[in-house]
């Protein structure tokens, strides 16, 4: 076995309590024991996000598998979207935007900046055909922050819905879709959930319902969700992942959201202020709570010495 230590954004080590769940025999995914497992992971969602509304799904996918359903299910071919675009992620909804036919708006973002919120008002003021804005709240391959809350409060200024990639968001800040004005939250499981990847989370609101399309099939969120909402899916599910994902989302609510935000606000000033001794610099200026991006020339040869001591970290991946 790896004696390595993961520092990666994800996946990231998973903790004894999910390990011990994850090293049961597996059971079958159309019995009342899955049934009654699945609704109540449902419970504990709506309680993470503080919703009641049950308008959300859980794809056996990763996050851009969630992040492709949301670009097939609430938009049509020919509409304009507005997509945010300041690293590799910002980049992937620009890609899944032109593949299925929408005619995406990009707004760059230099690499390490966050998005200025004035912008996209501006962006939408002469777009007023815009259908959508398209972001992520952490970009994982910047570690940078985007203004979620100012950017969803414009979107409903202008009528378009705001699709937040949350995978690397969820399960680190305490994110409450409605109040902040979000109408698409996109997660997976292997970064705050503390599970191995495998499983998409898709939360959406009333406003993105009354948009949905039948353009998806293996990713319906109509089909999906007339099974979820009975404790069912509509294809074989991420069985294990779904179980584990009970565990932690009891461990996040045991601590608390808003204990679970200060806690990773500490360990991420504390991280920033190690580099910094080190000499190295951060290279997000807003950084984001869930991922620390240290700039430096040396950073393949840092990669490789720190693996020497066990510790594996990642690139930004450009």
């Amino acid at each position: 076995m790896s004696q390595e230590r993961i520092f990666t954004p994800g996946p990231v080590e998973l903790p004894e309590r999910v390990r011990e769940v994850l090293g049961r025999q597996i059971i079958h995914h159309r019995t009342e024991e899955f049934r009654h497992a699945f609704l109540e992971v449902r419970e504990l969602f709506k309680k993470l996000l503080d919703e009641p509304s049950e308008s959300f799904v859980f794809f056996a996918s990763s996050g851009t598998g969630a992040m492709e359903a949301t670009v097939l299910n609430f938009f049509r071919e020919g509409e304009k979207v507005l997509v945010i675009n300041g690293g590799k992620f910002g980049e992937r909804w620009l890609k899944l935007a032109q593949h299925w036919g929408l005619k995406p708006i990009e707004y760059r973002v230099e690499w390490g900046k966050s998005a200025d919120p004035e912008r996209v008002r501006k962006l939408l003021k002469e777009n007023p055909d815009c259908r959508g804005v398209l972001f992520q709240i952490s970009e994982t391959s910047t570690g940078v922050y985007h203004p979620a809350l100012e950017i969803g409060r414009i979107c409903r200024e202008f009528d378009a819905l705001c699709i937040a990639d949350a995978i690397t968001a969820l399960g680190v800040y305490h994110i409450k879709p409605s109040e902040w004005g979000l109408d698409v939250l996109v997660g997976g499981s292997q970064k705050g959930f503390l599970l191995p990847p495998g499983l998409s989370t898709l939360w959406f609101s009333e406003r993105a319902e009354k948009n949905l399309t039948d353009r998806a099939f293996y990713f319906s969120i109509r089909k999906e969700l007339s099974k979820q909402k009975e404790g069912q899916t509509a294809w074989t599910p991420a069985i294990s992942l779904i179980l584990a994902l009970r565990e932690s989302l009891h461990m996040l609510l045991e601590e608390g959201m808003e204990r679970v935000e200060k806690r990773h606000r500490a360990v991420s000033e504390g991280t920033i202020r190690a580099v910094e001794a080190l000499g190295l610099r951060r290279f997000a200026e807003n950084p984001a709570l869930s991922v620390s991006a240290v700039s430096s020339e040396r950073s393949e040869e840092l990669r490789k010495e720190l693996l020497k001591l066990g510790i594996r970290v990642a690139g930004g991946q450009d």
